[in-house]
């Protein structure tokens, strides 16, 4: 069945479970993209149409349950002789798979759980569903608790069914009813006797009746009292108890009357007030299931009572004598009454005291209403011995098969697999192939009996050392050691702010998982060391924004870490930052030294270079731009200035003994002239100042140059000597081009 899709939507995943009826299978359901549970008839099952259609109507019954603690059923469909039910899917265990590993469980789990299927049980009465077949493995715990209860209206076909063809009770024995054991009528209470038969294993961690048949534990369940809870578990409260003493009567009269009385029970039982209360008791004890179709006992008859003798002794005479004198009370048309008048006729003629001679007709009756009871009995004797009597099958050799081979084999031969299939780790075995059956091959079994399949779960698996703190080369090493394929060993490499490179930091799984190692693949997570990233740029920051950012990128200043020395840049600005250039990869941590201006050095010059600069065209607007370079950088931009008639700027530069000054003007965009002044022309004031042509404003050198340097000059007179010029110079910047002139 795995990787067929029934209705075109349905695609089976895997087999999750199964008994005797139906396999379960996980599913996706394509259409809606989730996960379904998919229950497919048992072929053995598919031919018989009375079967299908109880089967279906029943699924469709169910189908209208709508509870949270009910097992939703969302489609009821065929595919040639697959017939299937498609519920939800519920991820977790069922309840025998949590009693078989836990049990017994504590009052309140228990308590918990069996409220949840009292109150699903409650809704199916209600919509007039008896479950009839209420046991743990019915009942579904989600990974988040939720109890849900499943085989809504399958149960009831199944029984419906089997009982109306064969005759026979269909079910989970250990969980049976009285009533459901006898054959008679189940209803709501046959669901409660069966959920306090849950309630007792999950706090006992036990069965109440166990036998080497079916049969006899049948039988129990109708003549034989239980052992009780607290006897086999103290720590369960008096009032838990009484639930279970209550729910497990073996008349259903005395039982509760419904599941929502069963509910409120529970739901009140672990309050204080009542955990300590009185043991509960019943009017008739442990009594046995009495009705009215009860087989009673009759009286054995003599055999000289059943020749007609009539000379039988006074004792004989006691011990029939009631039913004789009712026989001479009965009635005018009864057969005694007949009897008892014709004795009296035959005395009356004969006028004697003998007994009469039609005296043989009672014990005659006695005799043939024995002699029809014992045949009756005795054909249902053979009848039921027919029933009993099953052809036996040699099994086949599953080992090696597959587990859906193995079950396709077995459903040949009319042999189902016990429920749950036995999942272990097998070594030398795959995932999904058998390794071992309860009973050998060739062995004898009857036609419709059950043996246990150990399916493997995969290669043993092993746990994983801790591989934290070793070498790459030495984890990989153990891993190679332990089995591992060096292709299923992967890594990848990471920042880790302590350990060193090359170091193991991480693992997937983690240690102590256990793993097969033919098959099982395992990550590490390699040091690269500690996270680097780009160096800022530090360079050009004050002191202070300096520090503030090396914080900020989580850096350390190194101890004496400020070094401050001259420098052409603005004093307290950093000019250089060690070890790390900008952007140079850095780690968090790293300590870094910065170099700040502590000023201009002592052979610096603070030179203002005076630049006459004409428009265009006099009178008219243009832009004048102005760069110039020095000892502080290159190209350094002074500014735009808009001017219609001659004026002059002055440039501030500072000049050093390896670094002129230069400056450069542009006027509406274009380039017009450059202008250099060198360190020593300022420090002897030996400057020539340009002076501005009056036709086509271009800046000129000789007389122009002196007027102009005289007019800079505190506004001295044109053409005085060049010592004055010289002296103008050194104290305004301007005056030196008269030295020139």
């Amino acid at each position: 069945m795995i990787g067929t899709t029934l209705a075109g939507r349905y695609e089976i995943i895997a087999r999750v479970g199964g008994g005797g009826m139906a396999l379960v299978y996980k599913s996706l359901d394509v259409l809606l993209n989730r996960y379904v549970a998919v229950k497919v008839l048992r072929q053995q099952f598919v031919h018989d149409e009375e079967f299908i259609r109880r089967f279906r109507r029943e699924a469709q019954s169910a189908a209208s349950l709508s509870h949270p603690n009910v097992v939703s059923v969302y489609d009821v469909g065929q595919e040639e002789d697959i017939h299937f039910i498609v519920m939800e899917y519920v991820e977790g265990y069922n309840l025998n798979e949590i009693i078989k590993e836990r049990a017994p469980l504590q009052s309140d789990e228990a308590v918990r759980i069996a409220m949840q299927i009292c109150d699903a049980l409650d809704h199916a009465h209600h919509n007039h569903i008896i479950h009839r077949d209420i046991k743990p493995h019915n009942i579904l715990i989600g990974n988040n608790g939720r109890v849900k209860v499943t085989d809504f209206g399958i149960a009831r076909a199944v029984t419906s069914s089997t009982i109306t063809q064969t005759g026979s009770v269909v079910g989970s024995v250990h969980y049976f009813s009285p009533e459901h054991a006898k054959g008679v009528l189940t209803g709501e209470k046959s669901d409660l006797y069966s959920l306090g038969i849950v309630l007792y294993q999950m706090l006992t961690g036990k069965l109440p009746f166990l036998g080497e048949s079916p049969i006899s534990v049948a039988l129990k369940h109708l003549q034989e009292p239980f052992e009780e809870p607290r006897l086999v578990n103290p720590l369960i409260p008096q009032s838990v108890e009484n639930v279970i003493l209550k729910s497990m009567r073996k008349n259903p009269i005395e039982r509760y009357q419904s599941a929502k009385e069963m509910l409120n029970d529970l739901d009140t039982c672990l309050q204080p007030e009542r955990m300590y209360e009185p043991k509960v008791t019943f009017a008739n004890g442990g009594a046995v299931f009495d009705d009215e179709q009860e087989t009673r006992v009759m009286p054995a008859i003599r055999a000289d009572v059943a020749t007609g003798a009539a000379d039988y002794q006074s004792t004989d005479k006691e011990r029939y004598a009631p039913s004789y004198d009712q026989s001479r009370t009965a009635a005018p048309g009864s057969l005694s009454a007949r009897a008892s008048g014709r004795e009296e006729s035959s005395t009356n003629k004969n006028g004697s005291n003998k007994p009469p001679v039609k005296k043989w007709v009672k014990p005659t009756i006695w005799i043939g209403s024995t002699l029809v009871f014992l045949g009756i009995l005795i054909s249902v004797v053979f009848y039921v011995k027919s029933l009993l009597v099953v052809d036996e099958v040699k099994l086949p050799n599953l080992v090696k098969m597959t587990e859906e081979a193995a079950l396709q084999e077995l459903a040949k031969i009319g042999i189902h697999a016990e429920d749950p299939i036995i999942r272990e780790p097998k070594e030398g075995f795959a995932k999904g192939i058998v390794f071992n059956q309860s009973k050998a091959q060739g062995t004898m079994v009857k036609e419709g009996s059950s043996i246990k399949l150990y399916v493997s779960d995969g290669e043993p698996t092993k746990p994983l050392p801790d591989l934290k703190g070793l070498t790459y080369n030495d984890a990989v090493k153990k891993l190679l050691e332990m089995g591992f394929d060096i292709s299923h060993i992967s890594d990848k490499a990471v920042y880790d702010e302590h350990a060193e490179t090359g170091v193991v930091v991480g693992m997937m799984p983690e240690a102590g998982a256990k793993i097969d190692p033919k098959t099982g693949s395992v990550k590490l997570d390699v040091s690269k060391g500690k996270e680097s990233f780009a160096m800022p740029n530090l360079v050009g920051l004050t002191k202070d924004a300096a520090i503030a950012q090396i914080e900020a990128s989580q850096l350390k200043l190194a101890k004496d870490g400020i070094i401050e020395e001259p420098s052409f840049a603005a004093q307290g600005s950093v000019i250089k930052q060690y070890p790390y250039e900008p952007n140079d990869p850095v780690i968090k941590g790293a300590e870094v030294k910065i170099y700040v201006s502590s000023g201009y050095p002592p052979e610096a010059i603070n030179y203002t270079f005076n630049l006459p600069v004409a428009p265009a065209e006099e009178g008219k607007t243009s832009t004048i731009r102005i760069v110039y370079t020095d000892a502080r950088g290159e190209n350094t931009e002074w500014g735009s200035k808009k001017i219609n008639t001659t004026q002059v700027f002055s440039i501030p530069l500072v000049l050093a003994p390896n670094k002129d000054g230069v400056v450069s003007v542009h006027r509406d965009g274009k380039f017009v002239d450059t202008y250099p002044i060198s360190y020593l022309d300022a420090k002897q004031g030996t400057v020539p100042i340009p002076e501005v042509h009056p036709v086509d404003g271009k800046p000129d050198g000789g007389a122009g140059q002196a007027e102009e340097g005289h007019g800079q000059h505190a506004e001295g007179e044109a053409g005085q000597g060049g010592e004055s010029g010289s002296n103008a110079g050194t104290d305004t910047g301007v005056g030196t081009g008269a030295n020139g002139g």
